[in-house]
């Protein structure tokens, strides 16, 4: 091998191996159920979901807000899954009836995909409720009131609204697992596009360890 040819070689393996450094890794995702807030009917936040800051057991909605829960696979709060279902208050408790001292809050309950499910479950159907709570209830209350039975761990952690999933709570989905797919279809672990970490690694090593080969014989033809 020529000087220029073994010098092509070590540029292309020290490109390759920054492009292994730059390569997405496969995140740790987990399965939970996150928890979702809108202002009260008429505002501007009323018609959007936000990533709720507080427990549901510590929240407290007003009259007239929409709280909702969905189940997924995620990996933190910039990563969790939306409802699919759009807050909307007038839809899910025009019928309930507002009495003196009391506050209606309408829940949004969305169980997932058949991707996001535990092992040997499929996800209930999508559904909401309007829950009838005293002035000073929280959104965990008005859960309580419409989606029994809850399930919670030592630590306080929703893990089971009205029973799914059966058992489990917060434990970690294998993100290169059958299935294991977010919502835009990609895999869980990757953005679906571009080689791999270990394909990428792999033809690295290979061109490193030709131009260490071609530098050995360079050598012993100058001796």
């Amino acid at each position: 091998m020529t000087r220029a040819r073994a010098t092509a070689v070590l540029l292309l393996a020290g490109l390759l191996t920054a492009l292994l450094g730059t390569a997405p890794a496969q995140a740790t995702g987990y399965r939970y159920w996150s928890f979702w807030q809108t202002g009260r009917e008429g505002t501007a936040q009323q018609g959007s979901w936000t990533y709720a800051t507080q427990g549901p057991s510590s929240a407290r909605p007003r009259d007239g807000e929409t709280v909702g829960f969905r189940f997924a696979v995620g990996r933190d709060a910039a990563d969790a899954a939306k409802p699919r279902t759009a807050p909307d208050f007038a839809a899910v408790c025009d019928r309930t009836p507002h009495e003196e001292g009391r506050k209606r809050v309408a829940v949004v309950l969305d169980f997932g995909t058949d991707a996001d499910a535990p092992g040997g479950e499929r996800p209930p159907a999508a559904r909401t409720a309007c829950a009838q709570l005293p002035g000073d209830a929280s959104a965990g209350d008005a859960l309580a009131a419409v989606a029994k039975p809850l399930r919670y761990n030592s630590a306080a952690l929703l893990c089971a609204i009205a029973g799914y999933p059966r058992t489990g709570c917060g434990e970690q989905a294998d993100p290169a697992g059958p299935g294991a797919k977010t919502e835009s279809g990609n895999d869980a672990g990757g953005n679906g596009a571009g080689p791999s970490a270990g394909l990428l690694g792999g033809i690295a090593a290979v061109l490193v360890l030709g131009a260490a080969a071609a530098w050995q014989a360079r050598r012993r033809r100058a001796r």
